[in-house]
């Protein structure tokens, strides 16, 4: 001990004392260090399978996003409501950390999703501000530069209980560094395209976003805002993030502990119609590692990149940003739908729009019906083809061809079921519908019902019907009353009728993940379907058409074409006839889609 106390105590000259004396103060600084400790984020599944994330502000919804697929964030980022260059910064940052991109605008919204979240650090893009101590902000003191001040000003933080508010660099090179990760290169995200730009976005990459040249950033920050950007630039020195609303220089410092991105969800996709409002929500969703899809409009069903898209994520949870997306129970059906990825002919699973159908009429049975029965199966569908063929070049929509199958006879006696009317047998039909299908056409089953329901005829095709490109028509024309006969008058349906047969086949396509069908209405007198108004339109899981079947010449067809409109202003879609018999004269392809409107669906009989 007498020695060892020497050896520690007494000066010595030579270096080999120098060494011995310094040896244990390194060590012991060498025991005493610590690796700072990395924070991660938890992130957690959607409480439902579908949930629609609605509101009437952008902050709203990156709010409920946040709350929908994170548990916890040591880290959020914090950008304007109303400035995008911001958001856009922010998105980058949030994305690159793994963390949510939240917004100003709700203060009380704000501050409890901070304090949910469990957030020490706020990541402060631009001019956004915390709410005055609405999150028990420790705000950064204005010391410049890294280093002990700025631990003394975290713990500081910390210790208040609130977050500590670190203001994001203007240079992409010193926010890259103050993120711990490399600057890739910058991406400029034209007007329209900016919710593209950030679901691309990988966790943990630093991918700089700026509007393109025809977005105009909101300034919020007051008269001094140029001047503050000019003096930030000074002070942090590299090149200035284009399009962000500055931030006075003092503002300029802090550090964000190490983090790295949670683990990333499986199994979650997140819809979004497209909106530039959805930045910071679409942000929130790549940082929990969601998978992102872009449906414009908020119908998955929409376009042949959608279901497609949809087809190959496979998601367990669904959440869909926006009100245009309908309800939870809207987007369960229709993403369900989608996920099939099983297409209408002319490509998506909606029957319209971007499509415009051309047709022959008639039944298999009888040349006497219409042209569809006056050849055999391989020349019908060819036929079908070439009808449709030249109207390809007047529209700009998808040109498809079509059959309208009659597939129940209007009978002039009783038959041994009583309702004069004769049903095909669904496999003798089935050649011609298999055939149409295969060669890429849409296929029509009409519906002559006599004395018969419309819905109970229907379900005796229900297995035709099953198929993707098969709708449904109905014929009031051929429908009877309990004591009544074909030929006496002309026959008529009521709206309650109609909708029986609207509730019937949109179950019936909803139940199994069918895409859109056509239900066909047709009519030549007003009084044909009775309260046209009321036949209800809501099911989109249907697209209803009224079909004027007017026959003669010209100036009466176009004046029973404008009677029906005008009686059924609430109809979207509209189908038009051309008689090779009985018009005078018929018109032309090119004659015909100069009819106003112009026809959605055009058959020939």
């Amino acid at each position: 001990m007498p020695v060892l106390a020497l050896a520690a105590c007494t000066p010595s000259d030579g270096p080999d004392a120098e060494e011995a004396a310094t040896e244990p103060e390194t060590a012991t600084q060498s025991e005493t260090a610590t690796e700072p400790e990395v924070r991660q984020g938890e992130v957690h599944e959607p409480a439902e399978a579908s949930t629609v994330l609605g509101g009437t502000s952008p902050a709203a919804v990156a709010t409920s996003t946040s709350q929908s697929l994170f548990a916890s964030a040591p880290v959020v980022v914090l950008a304007g409501e109303e400035d995008l260059a911001g958001q856009l910064r922010g998105a980058s940052a949030a994305v690159a950390l793994g963390a949510p991109l939240l917004l100003t605008g709700d203060d009380a919204g704000l501050a409890a999703e901070i304090g949910r979240l469990g957030a020490e650090w706020v990541l402060a893009v631009g001019a956004a501000e915390l709410p005055a101590g609405g999150a028990g902000v420790a705000p950064d003191d204005g010391a410049s530069g890294a280093g002990e001040d700025e631990d003394e000003d975290d713990a500081a933080g910390s210790a208040s209980g609130g977050p500590v508010l670190v203001r994001a660099p203007q240079s992409d090179d010193a926010l890259a560094e103050m993120l711990g990760m490399n600057a890739g290169g910058v991406t400029s995200a034209d007007t329209g395209t900016e919710i593209t730009h950030v679901a691309a976005l990988e966790p943990g990459a630093f991918t700089p976003l700026t509007p393109g040249a025809a977005a105009e950033p909101a300034t919020t920050g007051g008269e001094d805002t140029a001047a503050d950007a000019a003096e930030a630039e000074t002070s942090t020195g590299g090149t200035t993030g284009a399009g962000s609303e500055s931030a006075s220089p003092d503002s300029e410092t802090g550090t964000l502990p190490p983090t790295e991105p949670a683990e990333a969800l499986a199994g979650v996709a997140v819809l979004t119609s497209g909106e530039a409002a959805q930045v910071a929500a679409v942000a929130t969703a790549r940082s929990a590692g969601a998978q992102v899809e872009v449906v414009p409009g908020g119908d998955p069903r929409a376009t042949s990149e959608t279901v497609q898209a949809i087809a190959a994520l496979e998601a367990e949870h669904v959440v869909a940003l926006g009100d245009a997306f309908g309800d939870a129970e809207a987007v369960a059906w229709r993403t369900a739908t989608a996920a099939t990825g099983v297409e209408l002919p002319g490509g998506g699973q909606l029957v319209f729009p971007g499509k415009r159908y051309v047709a022959l009429y008639g039944t298999p049975s009888t040349t006497a019906l219409g042209v569809l029965g006056e050849q055999d199966v391989p020349a019908t569908v060819q036929r079908a083809a070439e009808h449709a063929a030249p109207y390809a070049e007047l529209t700009q929509d998808t040109v498809v061809p079509a059959m309208e199958i009659i597939a129940t006879v209007a009978a002039g006696q009783a038959g041994p079921d009583g309702n004069y009317s004769n049903e095909l047998a669904v496999e003798d039909l089935r050649p011609l519908v298999e055939a149409a299908g295969e060669a890429g056409q849409y296929v029509v089953l009409d519906l002559q019902p006599g004395r018969a329901s419309f819905v109970d005829q229907a379900a005796i095709y229900a297995d035709l019907l099953a198929l993707p490109h098969v709708g449904l028509a109905l014929d009031p024309e051929w429908n009877l009353g309990p004591d009544e006969v074909h030929m006496v008058k002309i026959g008529s349906a009521t709206s309650e009728e109609v909708n029986e047969v609207v509730d019937w086949l949109a179950d019936f396509t909803r139940e199994r993940n069918l895409p859109q069908k056509m239900l066909v209405l047709h009519q030549f007198q007003v009084r044909m379907i009775q309260e046209v108004s009321e036949v209800d339109l809501s099911r989109s899981e249907l697209a209803v058409l009224v079909h004027a079947d007017g026959q003669g010449g010209q100036p009466a067809k176009q004046g029973t074409w404008a009677t029906l409109h005008a009686n059924a202003p609430d109809i979207e879609w509209w189908g038009w006839k051309n008689f090779y018999d009985e018009d005078l004269p018929m018109l032309t392809p090119e004659q015909t889609m100069r009819v106003e409107p112009m026809p959605h669906f055009i058959s020939y009989q």
